[in-house]
């Protein structure tokens, strides 16, 4: 009875049920019949191009707003394209509405794609990067080198998110002896900077590492916009573990990649970069061991040789005095010979000496004779007396000084003259004026 009334008042049940893929196929000719031409203008987020060369990426306003419609550009497409998209770009694209049918979703099928700009949140990055590298967080001077042979190593990151699993399968296969100290933290968003802030001054706090991993997977502009945040950023810059950081794809380029010590492009590229291969420390230290072991083989073969010498050298004391001996009796032979000898060579260097001081002597003593004449010659010459004997006088004044001018007279002077044959004193007379 109690069926009866209920199944008197269930809905009646249409005469055709329409099954899925014939409500997906009506819907997806709806919207190509309605949406066949038409131009969308947004934002590019999560780009990423298939090895078919197909182009995926979602398009989202301009205006900020987090409407997103997803969009696919087939190879023939992409091909014609004169610009290479990217994230954060503000594009114009040209296409049809469809629907993926296998898995019912709306998707835009893009046949032309023209560069309309950079998007909103694109804009918000430059900014913020203009005036972080403005401030001088950006400089290449005040990083720091990670240590080579850090003893523990700390990870910011979801405890979830694939990156720690990369991070820790490298440091596993490479350097397993260095610890790993987990720091968790949000990586995506709205309390995600928040959360990274946290964990890198708290890393810091507790010292107990020596260099700091910070990572995570790829994603869109929006994903990563955590690691773009001003005051993460600054908390890298301040931290006083040197920070590697390895967020997104090889492509994605954050403001936390800039501000980092060390840039990896992905998080098990930041892995390697932390820790050493441990096969291949193994490998220098053993040639350095046989490098060492040859070394001192070396070394001691050398002192052993010389050693071998010098007691070839030294052999008995006994024997090394006999020598001596002989050697002594040998020179003491040798003694009056050697002074003998020595005595007649300074007895020939004497006579030679003396036979070269005499010889000098009498050349010497004939250039001074012969100098001597010739001065004597000279000084007869010069002789006054000589002049005076052919003539001439020589007349002084009374103070004894020779007249050699009229001046020097006057009336009554007594003057005295040398004659040749004698001497004769005058008195000048005064001179007679003819009128």
């Amino acid at each position: 009875m109690v069926d009866a009334v209920e199944s008197s008042l269930a809905p009646p049940m249409p005469a055709r049920a329409w099954g899925v893929a014939a409500l997906v196929q009506a819907v997806a000719d709806a919207l190509t019949a309605r949406f066949a031409v038409c131009h969308v203008r947004g934002e590019i987020s999560g780009f990423s191009r298939a090895a078919s060369g197909h182009c995926y990426f979602n398009l989202k306003d301009a205006d900020g707003r987090s409407t997103t419609i997803r969009c696919v550009m087939f190879r023939r497409a992409a091909g014609l394209r004169d610009f290479d998209p990217g994230e954060g770009q503000l594009v114009e694209v040209r296409g049809r509405v469809a629907v993926y049918e296998p898995r019912g979703e709306l998707q835009f099928v893009v046949e032309a794609i023209a560069h309309a700009g950079v998007g909103a949140l694109f804009e918000q990055f430059l900014r913020l990067k203009r005036k972080l590298e403005t401030e001088g967080l950006f400089d290449s001077a005040r990083k720091r080198t990670p240590p080579a042979f850090p003893r523990r190593v700390g990870v910011i990151t979801s405890l979830g998110a694939a990156a720690l699993h990369d991070v820790a399968s490298v440091f596993a296969r490479r350097a397993p002896h260095i610890g790993l100290v987990v720091y968790p933290s949000l990586v995506q968003g709205v309390d995600a900077p928040a959360s990274l802030v946290n964990a890198i001054q708290l890393a810091g706090q507790r010292a107990e590492v020596d260099s700091l991993i910070i990572c995570r997977g790829g994603g869109s502009l929006e994903d990563l916009w955590a690691f773009n945040d001003e005051l993460v950023v600054r908390s890298i810059v301040a931290s006083p573990l040197p920070v590697l950081c390895g967020v997104g794809h090889e492509s994605d380029v954050t403001l936390a990649d800039l501000a980092a010590d060390l840039r990896a492009p992905t998080p098990t590229a930041a892995a390697e970069m932390a820790a050493p291969q441990c096969a291949e420390l193994l490998r220098q230290l053993s040639n350095h061991a046989q490098r060492l072991s040859r070394a001192v083989g070396h070394r001691i073969d050398t002192t052993h040789q010389y050693l071998d010498r010098l007691g070839a050298r030294l052999a008995r004391p006994t024997e090394r005095m006999g020598r001596e001996r002989i050697r002594l009796a040998l020179l003491h032979r040798r003694l009056p010979q050697a002074v003998a000898a020595v005595l007649r060579a300074q007895r020939d260097l004497l006579a030679q000496s003396k036979a070269k001081l005499m010889h000098a002597g009498t050349l010497s003593r004939a250039r001074l004779k012969h100098t001597e004449q010739q001065l004597a010659t000279r000084l007869h010459a010069l002789d006054p007396l000589q002049v005076v004997a052919r003539g001439y006088a020589l007349i002084h004044a009374n103070d004894g000084q020779l007249v050699v001018a009229a001046e020097q007279i006057h009336a009554g002077d007594k003057l005295r003259l040398t004659l040749a044959r004698g001497p004769a004193e005058v008195t000048v007379a005064p001179t007679r004026t003819n009128l």
